[in-house]
């Protein structure tokens, strides 16, 4: 480790002509010091959202305590088994039609982190609430450049427009910032990109449209600022600058070659020019992209909706022809079935193999997936009559030292899945005395 007289300031930029990138952790931000060992090293949280539930056959994890055996769906998750939690028995109560409100699936994703009722009385939208990750963001936001990122991997056909449109709202919907406005998930991966790293000043569309046509890399825009930071660093600082600059000039051409191929390979489903025309590749793309901002500290809060709610998108790429939704309404249809758990399977391998990276991602003497808190679930578990109790809920990573993962916990049956939210911000340092309809913090998901 160097010691700089000065440590360099954890939100330290490199800049260049209307271009700034954020740097990862560097043993120079942390003088006479391992990461490790500084007691505000970042905690991030995630979300990933499954649409259309979960063949619950294939996911139950038997009984309480170690993770065993693990069933079909989660198999692909052996090689991080020791780092997730499989949470039982929890509910998305107000994702139920109790009342006249927006739908299941609407009600399922936009009920699932607010914790509160979609409602719709005479006409008019009653209430909704804040969602878990905009509770955080309000109170941490300020110390990243982003408060939070909305990721979503299927654009709003009626993008722009959701604030208007009380279907489309709810169904391509995770994160709400209050009662009434939603936080619209970026589907393109070219938007996200310049999201993270893109231009700091305000571009006029024509000179927008020049940078882009000259198709000039930002690294090559903020190299002077690179070799000068590099000069005051040590052999294994230069080591990470130069693994953290060539990840994002990586992610900065497959966007490009996404552009450029643009092929589309499920028909009738709708996708913005320049997403990969894989599924894997595209949900690779979005998530080496989310890898790099948390590692960069841009942001600490993130959502990512795999799919939007009742999403007919087919997977060829497994080959099924066939649209997710329409299959989970099998009425026992075996081939049906086999179809969904297939499904369910390829979204569960593209996870874990994001948790694998996390995990390989150092951070200090720690990594990413030590220092994160990501769950993976869904507001419907049984797709074909759409339940939202005994909900798929996993939690990855340990939360800077504070999950305690490897285990299966079952909870009693109606506990809301916004406990498990209220657990997480606490660790956060974030103590909402609610969110939605929580009644307090989950037990034994932690250490203490």
């Amino acid at each position: 480790m160097i010691l700089l007289r000065k440590a360099l300031d954890r939100r330290t930029f490199l800049k260049g002509a209307s271009a700034a990138i954020g740097l990862p952790v560097l043993d120079a931000m942390l003088p006479a010091l391992k990461a490790s060992q500084i007691p505000g090293q970042p905690v991030r949280a995630a979300w990933f959202y499954v649409p259309n539930g979960i063949d619950m056959r294939h996911w139950l994890a038997g009984d309480d305590g170690p993770l065993g055996t693990l069933p079909k769906v989660l198999e692909p998750f052996e090689k991080v088994k020791n780092d997730i939690l499989i949470l039982s028995n929890l509910t998305s109560n107000w994702g139920r039609p109790l009342l006249v409100g927006a739908g299941d699936h609407g009600r399922a994703v936009s009920s699932y982190m607010t914790g509160v009722q979609v409602q719709k009385l005479g006409g008019v939208d009653v209430k909704l609430g804040v969602s878990a990750d905009q509770i955080a963001a309000r109170a941490v936001g300020h110390l990243t450049k982003l408060p939070s990122v909305e990721m979503g991997l299927e654009e709003a056909r009626q993008a722009g427009n959701c604030d208007n449109n009380y279907s489309c709202a709810y169904v391509y919907n995770m994160a709400w910032r209050s009662e009434t406005q939603p936080l619209p998930p970026i589907s393109d991966p070219r938007a996200l990109f310049e999201r993270l790293f893109g231009t700091d000043i305000v571009e006029s569309p024509a000179a927008h449209a020049r940078r882009l046509a000259m198709r000039r890399s930002i690294l090559d825009l903020v190299s002077d600022d690179t070799h000068r930071l590099e000069s005051n660093l040590g052999a294994v600082d230069r080591r990470k600058l130069d693994e953290y600059l060539s990840s994002v000039r990586e992610i900065e051409k497959m966007v490009e070659r996404s552009e450029k191929e643009g092929t589309i390979i499920d028909p009738g489903i709708e996708k913005p020019f320049g997403i990969p025309p894989t599924f894997d590749d595209y949900f690779r793309l979005m998530t080496d992209m989310l890898i790099v901002a948390f590692k960069a500290d841009l942001t600490r809060i993130a959502t990512l909706l795999i799919g939007r709610e009742g999403s007919t998108r087919s997977y060829r790429e497994i080959g099924i022809p066939d649209g997710h939704h329409p299959l989970t309404h099998h009425q026992g249809n075996m081939e049906m079935l086999n179809k969904v758990c297939e499904i369910n399977c390829y979204h569960a391998r593209l996870f874990a193999e994001f948790l694998v990276k996390m995990k390989a991602t150092k951070e200090g003497d720690s990594n990413l997936l030590d220092q994160s808190m990501i769950v993976y679930g869904s507001g419907i578990s049984d797709g074909n009559v759409h339940t939202h109790d005994q909900l798929p809920t996993m939690l990855a990573g340990r939360g800077g030292n504070f999950l305690n993962p490897g285990r299966h916990i079952a909870y009693q049956r109606e506990t809301p899945v916004a406990n498990l939210f209220a657990t997480m911000l606490d660790r956060m340092d974030v103590h909402p005395e609610h969110i939605g309809d929580s009644t307090g913090r989950l037990k034994g998901v932690s250490l203490s």
